[in-house]
């Protein structure tokens, strides 16, 4: 699609956002305006910015207000297209599209999509590290680190752009087609922004929705898909049959023994499919898994995800914070090889956490429980396994290190969201490790 002499109107002031009106403008667009609901007093550095590059803006109450013959409508993934600004846009009847849409009709190199409920991340940066390993010029961009508009702008040629992708980015796309796409899992969560756990989902396979016979999809043969239009690599660390399975501690690539995970720096079975994924992509890319298994092991884990942060008494700390929902719960505790002393707890969100029960008896000996939930954790949990409250994060770290035995693991994996105590998840995994330094 070429820009040349359009008006193009981007909603949202964020990353993307600015990425899009910034390669809107490198693409020669007529005029350019970014269009924010929030305060002029909390965006005005975005706002200098952009008229340093030439680009409108209207923010607030003046965001609501369209300019007049607008050619093309650029969504930013936070907005949800039946908010207010979004509405007032598509009555212009200008054609309403989001940035990863918007960045793929400017692109020129073909793209890995990797999306999934949890583990999109960590997937990213292994798949990135894994093409690279095989000669393959790639960025990890998308949902993660830059944003795929600013990608395209800055000119640079690359074999594949290696992209996460969020249901989010994936809910206005109409042309984008990945060369190969990574299915990671699938559970409930963002039932703040759709109506079901339905909707969710079928956003998310938008990203099968243009694929042919010509090009791939890597995705986790234990949810159960059906046909797929393209050629399909499938992986699973907790089923057998698959392309890529797991057993006794090791990786096998179609029935034979590939990679030893005990040489891996990622901990737990969930991360093993992650691998999976990355090696997935490398063989649906042409590249052999076993040429870049160096790759793999060179591979640190991202912090607060599945993170190894201290030895005492001979137990091993993991700190999961990026756990915030209980699937990304449930994940870690089946990727343990033994019961864990299990840290949990945090905002209250509405999330059920009996759904959990028959997953704890084998998988959990005791759960510490801690923030605005740790009651309710308990009362749901108590008859099933051993479970106590905690004031702080500190204290209930004090408690595990007494109750773990020698080589028992103690995960750190919330469930929920940190804001009743922390600013963030970052900052939550940060006081987990503090504490688990203090008692080293």
């Amino acid at each position: 699609m070429s820009l040349h002499q359009q008006r193009i109107a981007i909603l949202g002031a964020g990353t993307s956002g600015q990425a899009a009106a910034r390669l809107a403008v490198a693409g020669g667009a007529a005029w350019v305006g970014v269009f924010d609901s929030g305060s002029l007093e909390t965006l005005a550095p975005v706002a200098e910015a952009l008229a340093g590059d030439g680009i409108a803006h209207a923010f607030g109450a003046a965001a609501l207000h369209p300019p007049e013959k607008l050619d093309l409508v650029v969504l930013s993934p936070g907005i949800d297209v039946r908010w207010p600004i979004a509405q007032a846009f598509v009555k212009t009847g200008a054609p309403l599209i989001g940035e990863i849409e918007f960045a793929w009709q400017q692109c020129d190199a073909p793209v890995v999509a990797i999306t999934g409920t949890n583990g999109k991340t960590t997937t990213t940066e292994l798949t990135a590290a894994v093409l690279e390993a095989g000669g393959l010029r790639t960025i990890a961009a998308g949902n993660y680190g830059h944003a795929f508009s600013e990608v395209v702008r800055s000119g640079q040629r690359y074999d594949v752009v290696t992209l996460e992708v969020s249901s989010f980015q994936l809910e206005t796309v109409t042309t984008f087609r990945p060369k190969v796409a990574v299915w990671m899992n699938f559970a409930a969560d963002h039932l703040d922004r759709y109506d079901s756990i339905d909707d969710y989902r079928a956003a998310k396979l938008r990203v099968f929705e243009n694929q042919t016979d010509e090009d791939f999809a890597v995705v986790n043969g234990a949810e159960g898909f059906g046909s797929l239009n393209p050629q399909s690599v499938t992986f699973s660390a907790f089923e057998a049959g698959f392309d890529f399975a797991y057993s006794d501690g090791w990786i096998h690539y179609r029935e034979q023994p590939l990679l030893d995970f005990s040489t891996v720096r990622l901990h737990g079975k969930h991360n093993a499919e992650n691998v999976m994924a990355a090696l997935g992509t490398a063989a649906s890319l042409g590249i052999d898994p076993a040429s870049v298994l160096d790759a793999i092991c060179d591979y640190a884990p991202p912090r607060h995800r599945c993170e190894p942060v201290g030895e005492v008494n001979g137990s091993l700390f993991i700190n999961d914070s990026k756990a915030t929902n209980l699937h990304a719960l449930a994940s870690s505790l089946r990727g343990q090889e033994s019961p864990v002393v299990l840290i949990a707890g945090g905002k209250e969100k509405g999330l059920d956490f009996s759904e959990l029960n028959d997953l704890l008896p084998g998988a959990v000996s005791r759960v510490l429980c801690i923030g605005e939930i740790a009651n309710k954790i308990a009362t749901a949990w108590g008859e099933i396994i051993p479970c106590a409250t905690a004031g702080s994060l500190e204290e209930a770290t004090r408690m595990a290190a007494a109750e773990a035995s020698p080589g028992q693991t103690v995960l750190f994996s919330p469930g929920t969201s940190s804001f009743d105590m922390f600013s963030g998840y970052a900052e939550r995994g940060d006081a987990f490790r503090s504490a688990v330094q203090g008692l080293s």
